[in-house]
């Protein structure tokens, strides 16, 4: 299910749950809900909260810094790739098919990233280089160097290609990244048993239904930015893809 759906459906439980909590308190004995019930409910209800609270603010954290871990490799992966061209281009013309390869592996990489990358069964399509970044990597062994500047600029060229496809198999890596089903309905069912105590003992008005309502949706809110920034590469949150694309302009004749 998508993060939106996933949210949607955390915010119709947390609704539904202030309602069951509304029929519960019409339905019970006057004695189940004496002071003594609802000093129970409130710090039960309490610890509850702060748990959720705490849990919610680690995932947050924890989606931001993955998020923005991946970012910056998209970054670093453009900056090596421009470096490499630069590195090819002073190496001397013999290495021009090269660059050539290069340009040609940029469109297939972002696909990769931005597409295969994110979807289900394409594991083997998704860890597996281009045609264009094979023939680059090759190319690059089959330099021969005739002179020292020529012999290190083909070692920083090697060791720079192998960081560009290092990059790329830790973003494949990092977005098969998810939070697991159980701890996500876990955490949804705290976030209702919450709701049903909210209208347990105490009547429900229009003022109290639009702050339940409220509630509900930042709540749902949380989870929703939680389960986007888990998914980089697709959604409303996606990284731009503008720094690869914009990273070698065209070679001239």
């Amino acid at each position: 299910m998508s993060p939106i759906g996933i949210s949607l459906l955390s915010f119709v439980l947390m609704l539904g749950g202030a309602a069951a909590g509304s029929r519960l308190r019409q339905a019970l004995p006057e004695h189940h809900l004496n002071n003594d019930a609802k000093d129970i409910v409130r710090l039960g209800t309490g610890l509850v909260a702060t748990i959720s609270a705490l849990v919610l603010g680690l995932l947050i954290n924890s989606a931001s810094n993955s998020y923005e871990a991946q970012r910056n490799e998209v970054r670093q992966m453009a900056a090596n790739i421009i470096l490499l061209d630069q590195l090819v281009e002073r190496y001397g013309p013999e290495a021009r098919p090269i660059r050539q390869f290069l340009r040609g592996g940029i469109e297939p990489l972002i696909v990769q990233v931005w597409g295969e990358l994110s979807a289900p069964g394409n594991l083997a399509i998704a860890t597996t280089p281009s045609s264009n970044a094979s023939h680059a990597y090759m190319a690059l062994h089959e330099l021969a160097p005739q002179n020292d500047a020529q012999r290190s600029i083909k070692v920083q060229a090697l060791q720079t290609a192998t960081d560009i496809q290092r990059s790329r198999l830790m973003l494949f890596e990092r977005s098969r990244a998810a939070i697991p089903g159980a701890f996500l309905a876990i955490l949804i069912s705290w976030l209702t048993m919450i709701f049903v105590s909210f209208s347990l003992f105490t009547p429900l008005n229009p003022t109290s239904i639009v702050a339940l309502l409220l509630i509900a949706l930042s709540a749902a809110s949380a989870i929703f930015l939680i389960l986007e920034m888990g998914q980089p590469f697709e959604g409303l949150m996606q990284i731009s893809n503008q720094a690869l694309r914009t990273a070698l302009n065209p070679l001239t004749p």
